[in-house]
């Protein structure tokens, strides 16, 4: 037994879980499922506006590579931030309705894109296994609710199967890495929300938020999380470091049964240094909750810009010391396990 296999099946075992439900090696030859936990393809939230971006060229690397499906985010603070040299500001706060209004923008204009364009907007995790693109929607920051729980309930049935509890933008939920402390974790709010998600059958999503929220989040849930893009922290200086996280942050996510997608942002130095942050990952949760979470075409300075890269990062993690099934869990299969538990 090598020193990784032996570190995975100890975490697995210190916290109770079988290794047995790990994804199985494929008996063929049929390429197995692959999956983005967040993507913005061509600034996709920001199509109807000036700073739309296209995001045909995207799509189709995401089909040349093979991708099995993806979250398509939805960005809810987008009318309240923007991007400077020193990285995102935000410049202002919503009024009353403001948020929502932004929110069913954004999906109607996702909605008509993926229409006109013949990508399927699924709602199941059965759909993964299609050999046609799946979009999943995804919202990035809780704003748009306003205090409503019963906005949760529309969120669903336009489709959107994950939220993001909190982005840049200071909200009511919970507290955020990138800003100063509210409320020492969740708001009373954020705890109802919580639950709400969890019975209804959404995906909560904790990328960006503090640790004391996350750890508030698998305290309360009854359900897998997610942390959808974030890596493990390194040295203080590194870019974009303050949205990294600590190996007791991830295990937080873990706990749950969740996932954690391995971020390919401009914090690691190169694409071989990114699949070694993946095996960091791997080493700190066991092999069951890591995955890819790329924030395509709104990453800063990606190590992994194309989707393309897919068979070169599963060469990668490969190489350097996964088995090739346990690569294939990390590309899709603990995704679409998670997902399968959450969402149906």
């Amino acid at each position: 037994m090598n020193r990784r296999k032996f570190i995975n099946q100890s975490f697995s075992a210190y916290l109770g879980w079988s290794l047995a439900n790990s994804y199985p090696v494929s008996e063929n030859k049929k390429l197995p499922i692959t999956f983005d936990l967040h993507c913005h393809p061509g600034r996709i939230f920001a199509l109807g506006t000036k700073d739309a971006g296209d995001p045909s060229k995207t799509i189709s690397d995401m089909n040349a590579g093979q991708l099995s499906g993806a979250f398509f985010a939805l960005v809810a603070d987008a009318g309240i931030i923007s991007v400077g040299a020193t990285g995102v500001n935000v410049t202002g706060k919503y009024q009353s309705g403001e948020g929502w209004h932004e929110y069913k923008r954004q999906l109607n204009e996702i909605k008509a894109y993926l229409h006109t364009s013949g990508i399927h907007q699924s709602i199941y995790t059965k759909d993964l296994k299609s050999k046609k693109l799946q979009a999943y929607l995804s919202v990035e920051g809780g704003d748009f609710l306003e205090g409503s729980i019963e906005r949760i309930d529309e969120a669903y049935h336009d489709g959107i199967r994950s939220i993001q509890l909190v982005h840049y933008a200071p909200n009511d939920l919970g507290d955020l890495q990138t800003a100063a402390v509210s409320f020492n974790g969740l708001s009373d709010f954020g705890k109802n929300t919580v639950k709400k998600m969890n019975t209804i059958g959404m995906l909560i999503d904790v990328a960006h938020a503090s640790y004391e929220t996350t750890k508030a989040v698998s305290d309360i849930t009854s359900s897998p999380i997610m942390l959808s893009h974030s890596i493990l922290a390194m040295e203080p200086d590194r870019p974009i470091g303050r949205r990294a996280i600590t190996k007791e942050h991830a295990i937080a996510v873990a706990k749950t049964g969740g996932i954690i997608g391995a971020w390919p942002s401009g914090f690691n130095k190169s694409f071989d240094e990114y699949g070694d942050n993946v095996l960091r990952l791997i080493d700190a949760v066991g092999i069951d909750h890591v995955s890819i979470g790329t924030d395509m075409d709104a990453n800063f300075k990606p190590v992994l810009d194309n989707y393309r890269q897919l068979s070169d990062l599963k060469s990668l993690l490969v190489k350097k010391g996964l088995h090739d099934h346990e690569a294939d869990q990390v590309l899709g299969g603990n995704a679409e396990r998670v997902m399968k538990k959450v969402i149906g």
